[in-house]
């Protein structure tokens, strides 16, 4: 019994070892990429709001797999001028890199957002500064919802190299501009949550980080009704080969579009589509070197972008009226609305914006018996706009009553 003992005891501890070398070594679909943390630094937060925000950080990146060969995790300031806290790769593990974060000072000074997205752009993010290629890129932005500078071009370019763009708003800001500001949709890349509460929405933004990590598979984002953006991880190389990407609506196979791409490519985005489509795409690397399956994926388009069909006035008072327009479209094709109006013969405009989801709004401090030009416009996650122009009049004020007469004897002397 005892040749058994012996043979069973090794064969348990090198199932053991095996499974102990298993947890310790990274799985093989384990995530990469570089993740910065946008922090908004300036004198418009308060101390307070600052270091709640910052133990929100620490809390997000400590179990992240951070690492060589793994993500890389940055942080930013946004004040007068931006500020690298830390670069990528100063700092290998979670623990580091949350220490790293809870010794960040606040900066004070200007929001200036847009000068910062511009740096990290030149100096954090391009492969000239010493950025991975290929790797998957993700902004965390997180922001009291206001900025002295634009915001807009500096944060396009960023998506336009593929960087995946959160963005945590602690304040009042701007819905319409932070939803074209994050990558779409929208409502899966943009949270509004007061700055207490900011420990509900970590998990699920780590998760949603993490997902957007993951190299192994060709993912589409930034969809709308005409185009969509394809990412894949670097399969290939210059020199070793290069694809070919297919494109074919689901119910026509036979219509196939082609693109031949270098094999340093690690993203493509197609345009002039058919709304409301299911779209199958087929990315083939052509190598000698090595064989790398195909890989597919299916993307529906969205909606056609149709905009207001009909205003309505309605509940017209001397002083303000009612505007509601059709069809009322939801947050995944458009990003709200802007109603403006004014006089027909002259004077100020004013503007009044409507969230997504909503199709009436009610205007406010008007003038009697005025003719007024109000026109709706939709704004589209695409860029786009489409709008409707409608006259509009308020009745005349109420006439002051004349007064009663008093009775002989009431409010006064008789004669």
């Amino acid at each position: 019994m005892l040749p058994w003992t012996a043979l069973s005891l090794a064969l348990s501890l090198r199932l053991a070892l095996a499974r102990s070398g298993a947890e310790r070594g990274p799985p093989a679909s384990a995530p990469q990429g570089d993740l910065l943390f946008l922090l908004d630094s300036s004198a418009s937060v308060s101390h307070y709001e600052f270091s709640r925000v910052r133990e929100f950080l620490g809390q997000l990146v400590a179990p992240l797999p951070l690492g060589p060969g793994a993500l890389r995790a940055s942080l930013v300031h946004v004040g007068s001028r931006p500020y690298t806290e830390f670069p990528f790769g100063q700092h290998s593990s979670g623990a580091a890199v949350q220490d790293a974060i809870r010794a960040a000072a606040q900066r004070m000074g200007d929001t200036n957002t847009g000068l910062a997205l511009a740096y990290a752009k030149e100096q954090l993010f391009a492969e000239v500064a010493g950025a991975r290629p290929g790797v998957p890129k993700v902004l965390v932005w997180v922001t009291d919802g206001g900025s002295s500078d634009p915001v807009g071009p500096p944060m396009q370019e960023l998506k336009d190299l593929g960087v995946t763009v959160f963005i945590v708003s602690t304040g009042r800001g701007n819905l319409l501009e932070l939803s074209a500001a994050a990558s779409a949709p929208a409502e899966d890349h943009l949270h509004f949550v007061d700055v207490d509460d900011l420990h509900i929405i970590a998990q699920e933004l780590r998760g949603s980080i993490l997902d957007a990590m993951q190299p192994q598979q060709l993912r589409a984002s930034e969809v709308t009704s005409s185009s969509f953006r394809l990412a894949w991880p670097p399969l290939l190389t210059a020199d070793s080969g290069y694809y070919v990407l297919e494109l074919a609506p689901s119910a026509e196979p036979g219509n196939v579009r082609r693109q031949q791409l270098p094999g340093n490519a690690t993203g493509w985005a197609w345009v002039s589509l058919d709304p409301d489509t299911d779209y199958d795409v087929e990315l083939v690397p052509e190598s000698n070197v090595h064989l790398v399956r195909p890989q597919y994926l299916r993307v529906h388009t969205l909606p056609e972008e149709a905009g207001p069909e009909r205003i309505v006035i309605s509940h017209a008072r001397p002083r303000s009226l009612r505007v509601s327009w059709a069809p009322a479209l939801g947050p995944a094709a458009v990003l709200g609305y802007h109603v403006q109006f004014g006089p027909l013969l002259g004077g100020a405009a004013q503007r009044v914006e409507v969230p997504a989801g909503r199709n009436s709004t009610t205007l406010q401090g008007l003038a009697p018996g005025t003719a007024y030009l109000v026109t709706v416009t939709a704004a589209f996650r695409s860029g786009r706009e489409r709008a409707l122009s409608a006259k509009a009049c308020t009745p005349d004020g109420e006439r002051s009553r004349a007064p009663r007469p008093q009775p002989p004897g009431a409010g006064g002397r008789e004669p």
